[in-house]
């Protein structure tokens, strides 16, 4: 499972699917197809022929933010949508959150899940073995141009760590 933040207003905003059509899309779905979690490199639209392999992707939020920051409220208020998505994805093994929002939505999300407080801290290529009852989490800075522009999250390093989650699936 990868976790992202929101809707991009130029993303998936207008294409109707998370992480299709703009800059972090482009980043996450080569990364994904080198490591064979997709079928091919591109994410531009439904019905453009995506298929993921053992991978589900969501948002911690489910709409543009202003500014590309959610407000508490509106974290808040999308919660129970990522703690269902959990729930009815029992196979889950690992769950790859982009960005600081994202894993803080998720340890919320986990927390539900287990029944019981759920403890991390951010950082990325971090992994976290939480507990036994839930997925072990994966941190990493989000593919957003902010990032990968300057150097802060190299395409590299981002196929290294799904490498690291593919390998570790198959163990």
């Amino acid at each position: 499972m990868v976790v992202g933040l929101a809707p991009a207003a130029h993303g998936a905003n207008r294409t109707g699917r998370v992480f299709s059509g703009d800059l972090s899309a482009k980043f996450l779905m080569a990364a994904l197809y080198q490591t064979g979690f997709a079928n091919q490199p591109t994410s531009e639209h439904q019905g453009d022929g995506l298929e993921l392999r053992d991978t589900y992707i969501c948002a911690a939020v489910r709409c543009v933010p202003p500014v590309d920051r959610p407000t508490t409220g509106e974290q808040q208020a999308c919660l129970p949508y990522l703690v269902s998505e959990i729930g009815i994805l029992p196979r889950v093994k690992t769950i790859l959150v982009l960005g600081h929002v994202a894993f803080r939505a998720c340890l919320r999300a986990l927390a539900h899940v287990k029944g019981g407080p759920v403890k991390g801290t951010f950082s990325h290529g971090a992994w976290y073995n939480l507990d036994a009852a839930i997925p072990r989490v994966v941190a990493s800075y989000h593919p957003s141009p902010r990032n990968t522009n300057t150097g802060k999250l190299s395409k590299e390093e981002f196929v290294a760590l799904l490498l690291e989650i593919r390998q570790s699936l198959s163990g």
